[in-house]
């Protein structure tokens, strides 16, 4: 049986995932250490130790880390290369789990696909972490996809709903259930697996707040609305095609559009549900749908 974690350090903590990361290991009882590049005017809650450090070195890395149980990365995308070091400097400071910055698509299964191009890093990330747990057994690592952050992307408009013209656009069908968790859910799971390390050693898994269809939402939001919504119609094909356009002119935007298309293409099938699902695992009860876009539309 490993033995318990209870020194985490959060790489990212200001963050949109990290934020919740932070907060729900606090509630949990964690001690809670958050990393902040010299001249962040980055804020943490109270209870948080803040260190600050260089990404660019192994060494400045290692030694923050030294005493630590845990790493969770919440890092954006683009800075994921960063990982490497960061995980050598978890292994140089005998750090037991780390926990890289996956949590969205399920980097697992994109190979062959136009947005496994642009997840490269985070493949590479995990594929590194697997070498080193079988080259040093007290290491191990677990990884999470969660789908879409869906309580994000109502806010932001990558859920395809904006309340304020009380318009939806519906991708191909809009009848295709897509994985989406809300944030502070993952910041439980992030929580959940600390808490029983032999459980979740050296695993892929998946979560979800809940595995809606856009049709689903589009109903509940015009109930709770008492209101028809305006709705578009786009398809899968037509994004993935923008997104190759953007992504040949070396934008990056082109993200976004490879997302949409693999989310909510009709044939999909992304959701995650039942054996697919490390909610029992964890310990996590799926979330109201309804509740949640209650809650948007109150904002």
């Amino acid at each position: 049986m490993a033995s318990p974690i209870k020194k985490i350090t959060v790489v990212g903590g200001s963050g949109n995932m990290g934020k919740e990361a932070v907060r729900e290991l606090l509630k949990a009882g964690f001690e809670v250490t958050a990393f902040a590049r010299e001249g962040s005017k980055s804020e943490f809650p109270a209870g948080v130790a803040v260190k600050r450090v260089d990404y660019q070195s192994v060494e400045s890395l290692t030694a923050a880390l030294e005493g630590q149980d845990a790493v969770v990365s919440t890092i954006a995308t683009v800075a994921v290369a960063d990982q490497t070091r960061l995980i050598d400097a978890a292994l140089a400071a005998k750090v037991k789990r780390f926990i890289p910055s996956e949590f969205g698509v399920n980097t697992r299964i994109v190979e062959g696909t136009n947005i496994g191009r642009l997840l490269q890093g985070k493949v590479k990330s995990v594929d590194y972490l697997i070498e080193k747990a079988k080259e040093n057994p007290w290491f191990t690592w677990t990884g999470v996809s969660s789908g879409l952050f869906f309580d994000w992307g109502l806010r932001y408009g990558s859920v395809g709903f904006d309340k304020k013209t009380k318009t939806a656009t519906i991708y191909d069908s809009g009848n295709e259930p897509f994985q989406a968790s809300n944030l502070p859910f993952l910041g439980r799971a992030v929580a959940a697996i600390l808490s029983q390390p032999d459980k979740t050693a050296n695993m892929y898994i998946s979560v979800a707040s809940f595995n809606p269809t856009q049709n689903q939402i589009l109903e509940v939001v015009e109930a709770k609305t008492g209101e028809k919504w305006t709705v578009e119609h786009a398809t899968g094909a037509e994004h993935e095609k923008i997104g190759l356009e953007k992504l040949s002119k070396g934008d990056y935007g082109a993200f976004s559009h490879f997302l949409r298309s693999r989310i909510y293409a009709d044939g999909a099938r992304l959701s995650v549900e039942g054996q697919n699902s490390a909610n029992g695992l964890l310990g996590l009860q799926e979330e109201d749908l309804a509740a949640t876009l209650c809650e948007w539309l109150r904002e």
